[in-house]
C-alpha cells in the first residue's frame, strides 16, 4: 500500500503531468532550461512549441546581478557561457546627458562605502559635504564605480574582508546566442521541441482552461499547464484569455527602438552606456567582438526616419547590419497567471531596457512559478500570490525607470519638458519626497533596486536632499573623515591591481576566437 506522500501515490488526478511552453526566444528557453532542471521528475513532460518562421531580435542584451543566481541554479559554467554568447562583464550603467546635457553619472552595482554603527554611508558622506568638508566624489567609495572609471575587472574575492568581495557584476551578451545556449542545455536535459505555427487554441468548455494548441499541420499538442512566451501578442494570455493590460505610456512615452550592431572601436568597457537624445535615449552595449547599439524613442515626439539618422550619426564603429525597428508598448498584464496559463517575458509586460531589467523579470517569473508550482486542481490562492508578487515587482521597476525621466533638468525639447513636468505614481512621489527631506531611502517588501541604486540616480540627476539624517551627527566627524579617506585609498588600490576585462576574459578562457564571431 502506498502511504500518503509517496511519489507513487501521485497520479494524473493531482499532478501537472504535461507543461507546454508556447514560444521560444529568451523567455521560452529560459523557462525550458529551468523547468527541465527542477520539474523534470520522470513523470512530467515539458514541451516547447515554436516556429522558425517567427524571428527573434538578436541584439546585445544587458543584465543585472541577479542573473548570477539563475546561472547558479542551472549549474552553468560562467566562462563557457561567456564564450558561447560573446559575453562581457558589466559593473554598472553610465548615464550621459540625462540630468542636463554635458553631465554624466554612473549607476554602479554594489554598495557605497561601509555603513558605520548602522548609519547609511551616504548619510555620512552627505554630512561631510553639507558641513563644508571635501569627501570627494561618492563614486570613489564604490568598488564598482572605480572599476568602471579605470576600465578594470576581476571576480569578487572569496575573503569577505577583502575590498574586492564588494565587487558585484552582471553581463552583456548576444541575446540570440544566449537563446541557443539555453536551448542546447534544455534539450540535453530532456526538453522536447515541436516546430510549427499555432493556428488554434482549444479550451475546456466548463473551466475555460486551455487544453491544447493546434499547429498549422493539424497536430494537437495537449497540456495541463501552459507558459505563454509568445511575445507582445500574448497568444494565450491576451488573445485567448483576455488578460487586461495596464498601459504605462503616459509615464513612459517611448514606444520604438532601432537596433544596429557595429564593430568595436576599442577594448570592451565593463559597463552599459545610456545617452539622452532629443526624444529618448541611445544604448551602447559592448560585447567581445562587436558593439550593440540602439535608439529608444517616442514616436509622438520624433519620426522614425529622424530617429534612424540620429542613431547612425552617433555610432563609433563600422555598421555591421541594417538597422531594425522594434515597436513596443510599456505596461504589464494585470494578471500574469490566468486559468492554467502563466505569461513570461513580453507577453507578461514590458519596460524599456533603461535599467536592463527585461531578463530579470523573466527570471523572477520563473523562480516565482517554481516556488508556487501547482497541482490539480490549481489553487486560486497560489495563482493570486503569483500575480501579487509579479505585479509588485513590475510596479517597483516602473517607478525606478520613471525616476530617470522625472528627475531631469532638461527642457530643451518637448519630450524632456513633458517627462520633467508629468504627474508620477504616488509610490514614486512618496519616495522622492522622503529623499528630499533627509536623503532617506526605504525599501519595501522585495523591491529589486536597493539603496545604492536610488542614491546613485537621485544624486546623479542633481536631486540633493535639503538635509542629512540627524543620526549621522552621533558619530565623531574627524574619525569618520579618517575612515572615509582610508576607504577611498583601499578601493582605488584594490581596483588598480586588476586587469582590463578583455585581459581577464582571455586569461579565464572565456574569450571566443575571432574566427567564431558573427556580426549578427
Amino acid at each position: 500500500m502506498n502511504r500518503p506522500g509517496d511519489g507513487a501515490s501521485r497520479g494524473s488526478d493531482t499532478e501537472i503531468a504535461r507543461v507546454v511552453i508556447v514560444g521560444g526566444g529568451t523567455a521560452g528557453w529560459m523557462a525550458a532550461a529551468a523547468f527541465s532542471r527542477f520539474l523534470n521528475n520522470g513523470r512530467r513532460q515539458i514541451v516547447v512549441v515554436e516556429s522558425d518562421a517567427i524571428g527573434t531580435v538578436g541584439v546585445g542584451e544587458a543584465t543585472i546581478p541577479p542573473i548570477l543566481n539563475f546561472n547558479t541554479m542551472l549549474d552553468i559554467n560562467e566562462n563557457a557561457f561567456l564564450k558561447a554568447t560573446y559575453g562581457t562583464f558589466k559593473v554598472g550603467i553610465e548615464f550621459v546627458d540625462w540630468a542636463r546635457e554635458g553631465e554624466r553619472y554612473l549607476h554602479p552595482f554594489g554598495t557605497y562605502g561601509q555603513d558605520l554603527h548602522g548609519i547609511p554611508f551616504h548619510q555620512l558622506w552627505l554630512r561631510a559635504r553639507m558641513n563644508g568638508g571635501d569627501p570627494g566624489p561618492l563614486d570613489d567609495y564604490c568598488v564598482n564605480a572605480v572599476a568602471a572609471a579605470l576600465r578594470r575587472f576581476g571576480r569578487p574575492g572569496q575573503n569577505a574582508k577583502s575590498v574586492l568581495s564588494r565587487l558585484f557584476y552582471a553581463f552583456h551578451f548576444d541575446a540570440s546566442l544566449y537563446t541557443k545556449f539555453l536551448r542546447r542545455l534544455a534539450e540535453r536535459q530532456g526538453i522536447e521541441r515541436r516546430e510549427g505555427m499555432i493556428v488554434k487554441v482549444h479550451r475546456d468548455g466548463q473551466s475555460g482552461d486551455v487544453t491544447a494548441v493546434e499547429l498549422d499541420g493539424g497536430e494537437r499538442i495537449e497540456g495541463d499547464f501552459f507558459i505563454d512566451c509568445s511575445g507582445f501578442r500574448g497568444l494565450l494570455i491576451a488573445q485567448e484569455l483576455g488578460a487586461e493590460w495596464d498601459d504605462w505610456g503616459h509615464w513612459l512615452p517611448c514606444d520604438r527602438a532601432i537596433a544596429v550592431p557595429t564593430a568595436l572601436a576599442g577594448p570592451p568597457e565593463p559597463f552599459t552606456r545610456c545617452t539622452g537624445r532629443p526624444a529618448g535615449w541611445q544604448w551602447r552595449i559592448p560585447l567581445q567582438h562587436r558593439m550593440g547599439n540602439g535608439h529608444v524613442f517616442s514616436s509622438r515626439y520624433m519620426e522614425e526616419d529622424e530617429a534612424r539618422r540620429l542613431l547612425l550619426a552617433n555610432l563609433e564603429g563600422e555598421v555591421l547590419a541594417e538597422p531594425r525597428t522594434i515597436r513596443f508598448a510599456t505596461g504589464r498584464r494585470k494578471s500574469s497567471w490566468s486559468h492554467n496559463v502563466v505569461a513570461l517575458g513580453l507577453s507578461s509586460g514590458f519596460l524599456e531596457p533603461l535599467e536592463s531589467t527585461s531578463i530579470h523579470l523573466i527570471q523572477n517569473g520563473i523562480q516565482r512559478l517554481l516556488a508556487l508550482f501547482p497541482g490539480k486542481p490549481i489553487s486560486p490562492l497560489e495563482r493570486d500570490e503569483y500575480n501579487k508578487g509579479m505585479g509588485e515587482l513590475y510596479d517597483d521597476v516602473r517607478d525606478f525607470v520613471i525616476l530617470h525621466y522625472k528627475a531631469t533638468q532638461r527642457g530643451d525639447t518637448p519630450f524632456w519638458r513633458y517627462v520633467r513636468d508629468m504627474d508620477i505614481p504616488d509610490s514614486l512621489a512618496r519616495k522622492m519626497e522622503l529623499w528630499r527631506l533627509h536623503g532617506r531611502i526605504f525599501r519595501e517588501g522585495a523591491e529589486l533596486f536597493g539603496v545604492t541604486s536610488w542614491v546613485a540616480v537621485m544624486l546623479g540627476q542633481n536631486l540633493w536632499p535639503e538635509a542629512y539624517d540627524p543620526t549621522a551627527d552621533s558619530l565623531d566627524e574627524a574619525k569618520v573623515a579618517e575612515a572615509m579617506a582610508a576607504m577611498r585609498g583601499d578601493f582605488r588600490a584594490a581596483v588598480e591591481g586588476l586587469p582590463s576585462q578583455d585581459q581577464f576574459l582571455r586569461a579565464a578562457g572565456a574569450w571566443a576566437d575571432a574566427a567564431e564571431a558573427v556580426p549578427a
